[in-house]
């Protein structure tokens, strides 16, 4: 797959060897009652989603294998360590490229996770992209969330999320680790005092891709990957406590969320149409459609790469730091510092790269005092009476009262229009006199437009400037260390695995699965998850119908707690499927 060189920083192996038997067993577990329940509450495109996708439901799947897959219908897929900032991850789907985290939620939470992690990316976003409709949504969607300006309070939220979901999900993280972590959490949202286009953006993506049903609210069908991988919600969802509120783009993008709690409300679409026509609609209230001195302030609170476009139709990339105003407190000169690159049509123009403009750039806004005529759209005749002539000494004044004065180096043109005029020996004063470009500085490159017509988040040739908006967290999960006995519940977690899917002869599972089962008695009396594998298998070959009762004894005992009796409940009643549809054979 041709990962766009911007994005691969944030891509990493999938080491398939590190997932434990019992991660294959959380999978195994979710996956089962997921496609139990979900084959008729999901979408129609779900159950054939899995198969076309490389998704198995008895065992992790390979991403490399689902990148295969998906590549028939003009999606790839690629591991991510954890949680990416909303820009980074809409990005990659713009791309046609679903991002899928690497770890998978540890057996204590295995209803439901607020990290990202394989099942919910795997299993929840992959299957329904098979509709095209729907992927058209989602790359539109992807496209308009790495174009939406953020703030820098939206990244510091985005780490401490990172880091709360990882110590949650870090079995060696202590009571004090994770006070600590949701003080962090509780700070970084207090510091937020303003709801940005990413947050914007990231509303309309959490409650469609996320949390979406569409259908009609009396008769939801569940499409979005929230729901589709978390064994609690996709039941809870339909439940009638839970609000079905009829999709509306103003209503979606006036109600937060909380990632670590069940959702009190969804939002029903008529149609994946009807997603497409509100993210258009959104785009035209975006920076990226508007423009303007606003636009140009957002850029600057997001302290982070950003383009600016001029009606000449000039890109210019790089992280925008200061604004000169006139007396209407309108832009009248944009001031980039560091790295900067000019293109047009999102392609970076010969020589104007950010090795050349390395040390920033600035340019002015509006039209020259005194001309009808917008800069960009002059004749070479006009030009000519202006004395920009490659060779002459040119004096431009703009409206604003900022002066250009310098030896017309170029003038360089992009479908009839001029979008840049070089100058040696120059100065750029306001009229107030104080100067914006010394003559050391060398040539000035002098950006041509009446407007900034669009400003968006990122780089116009992103891949040539090389960088994404947001940079890759320097936070990282540790690995997790196995006791002793840890290890040996994995090991008998795996023995299971293999005689269940060895196909080992009825008298030798009968000698082997009593003596795991005591073992567990012994050692591990609040495991109920290989109980549950153990009962399903005795249950198949039906054996051992002394343990068949012990064991059914013992679930329900352990379904006493709160938190495991819907989950065995939920087990259990595969097994009672099971056994039904035998008695009907």
């Amino acid at each position: 797959m041709n990962i766009p060189s911007h994005l691969r920083e944030f891509v990493v192996d999938q080491e398939y060897e590190r997932y434990t038997p019992i991660n294959q067993a959380v999978w195994r577990y979710v996956m089962r009652q997921n496609r139990a329940f979900l084959g008729e509450r999901a979408h129609a495109a779900y159950i054939d989603g899995l198969r076309s996708s490389g998704i198995d439901v008895e065992a992790i799947p390979s991403i490399e294998a689902m990148d295969e897959c998906m590549a028939k219908y003009g999606w790839g897929a690629v591991t991510i360590d954890g949680f990416l900032s909303s820009a980074a991850f809409m990005d990659f789907q713009a791309h046609g490229i679903l991002p899928i985290a690497t770890d998978i939620r540890t057996h204590e939470h295995i209803a439901y996770t607020p990290t990202p992690d394989i099942l919910h990316e795997a299993a929840g976003h992959a299957p329904i992209l098979k509709d095209t409709k729907y992927a058209s949504y989602v790359k539109l969607i992807g496209a308009l969330g790495a174009k939406a300006m953020s703030t820098k309070e939206d990244y510091d939220l985005y780490e401490a999320i990172r880091y709360l979901s990882m110590v949650k999900e870090d079995p060696m993280a202590t009571a004090d680790q994770i006070a600590e972590a949701e003080q962090r959490l509780k700070e970084a949202q207090e510091a937020v005092v303003e709801v940005s286009e990413i947050q914007l953006v990231s509303r309309l993506y959490w409650w469609t891709v996320e949390y979406g049903l569409i259908g009609t609210p009396e008769n939801p069908q569940i499409y979005g990957a929230g729901l589709l991988s978390s064994v609690g919600e996709s039941k809870r969802c339909l439940k009638s406590d839970v609000k079905k509120l009829p999709f509306s783009l103003d209503a979606c993008i006036a109600t937060g969320y909380d990632i670590t709690d069940y959702q009190p409300q969804l939002f029903v679409c008529r149609d994946f149409d009807e997603l497409i026509e509100a993210v258009k609609e959104l785009e035209k209230r975006l920076a990226c459609s508007v423009g303007g001195t606003e636009s140009l302030i957002k850029a600057i609170k997001s302290e982070n790469i950003a383009t600016a476009v001029y009606s000449s139709g000039l890109q210019v990339t790089g992280i925008i730091t200061r604004l000169e105003y006139d007396d209407s407190d309108e832009a009248v000169y944009l001031q980039l510092t560091g790295p900067t690159a000019l293109a047009v049509e999102n392609t970076e123009l010969p020589g104007h790269g950010k090795d050349y403009h390395k040390d920033g750039f600035g340019a002015p806004i509006g039209r020259l005092r005194g001309e009808a005529t917008p800069l960009e759209e002059m004749t070479e005749e006009q030009l000519t009476g202006l004395h920009i002539v490659v060779g002459q000494q040119a004096n431009l004044e703009f409206e604003s009262g900022i002066r250009v004065a310098g030896t017309v180096k170029y003038v360089q043109r992009y479908q009839g229009k001029v979008i840049l005029i070089g100058f040696e020996n120059c100065t750029v004063k306001r009229v107030d006199g104080n100067t914006l470009f010394e003559p050391e500085w060398g040539v000035y490159d002098m950006a041509v437009g009446a407007k900034i017509v669009s400003v968006f988040s990122g780089a116009a040739d992103k891949e040539k400037f090389s960088a994404h908006t947001d940079k890759k967290s320097a936070l990282t999960k540790a690995r997790p260390q196995w006791s002793e006995k840890e290890r040996k519940l994995h090991g008998l977690y795996q023995a299971v695995r293999d005689i269940r899917e060895g196909g080992l002869e009825d008298d030798r599972a009968a000698k082997e699965l009593p003596l795991i089962a005591k073992t567990l008695d012994a050692e591990y009396p609040e495991d109920w998850l290989l109980r549950l594998e153990i009962l399903e298998i005795i249950t198949d070959k039906n054996i051992l119908p002394e343990w068949n009762r012990c064991l059914r004894g013992q679930l329900e005992k352990l379904a006493e707690k709160a938190e495991n009796k819907e989950l065995i409940g939920n087990g259990m009643a595969l097994l009672s499927a099971s056994d039904s549809t035998e008695q009907r054979a």
